[in-house]
């Protein structure tokens, strides 16, 4: 892992050591976490990515959550499409990781259920060097010390300063769909 991943991986982690305190009873991660961006459009190659490596945790006291995705994690079908996202869009030597702090808004875990749960996620996205609000209805379902959290949400490539080449405009949709699937352990 190159030195400067590193020293954003271990920042991460000690942010999120301040994030979830002491008391590790009502915290739940995941190492395993999933996000799904796509941006194609029809008539064109598919513009759409997987990481499957990102960590997130969730405080259940608090309702605080937060992810880290590394973005040269992002596996796309196409290694020359990957390649050009990491070195053209994303930079991804420059801005190696994407992250979301944000909170479950008016969520009780005490009173979820096993049936899923519509919740309303807040939170700020940072990526590129730049921060986006984000505010998007998630799925959320308990079962036994397991903890399921679904959604989407749409995003430009604008709202990170992210220039598409006149060339391959067309191609990209102006809207990206960004989709998470995380499940908690508790810890």
């Amino acid at each position: 892992m190159p030195k400067q991943m590193l020293k954003g991986v271990l920042g991460f982690v000690l942010v999120f050591l301040g994030l979830i305190g002491v008391n590790a009873q009502e915290k739940y991660i995941d190492k395993n976490g999933i996000i799904i961006f796509e941006a194609s459009e029809k008539l064109f190659e598919e513009v759409k990515a997987t990481n499957e490596t990102v960590t997130t945790i969730f405080d259940a006291q608090t309702n605080d959550i937060a992810s880290l995705a590394l973005v040269k994690a992002f596996r796309f079908k196409n290694a020359l499409m990957q390649e050009h996202f990491n070195e053209n869009y994303a930079e991804s030597d420059s801005y190696p990781k994407a992250i979301f702090k944000g909170k479950l808004v008016d969520f009780k875990l005490e009173e979820l259920q096993t049936e899923s749960s519509k919740v309303n996620l807040k939170g700020k996205l940072a990526f590129h060097g730049k921060d986006k609000e984000i505010e998007t209805i998630v799925t959320v379902q308990r079962a036994g010390d397991k903890l399921a959290i679904l959604g989407d949400f749409i995003v430009t490539p604008a709202d990170f300063d992210i220039k598409i080449p006149k060339i391959v405009r067309n191609k990209i949709a102006k809207e990206v769909q960004v989709k998470i699937d995380f499940k908690l352990a508790k810890k």
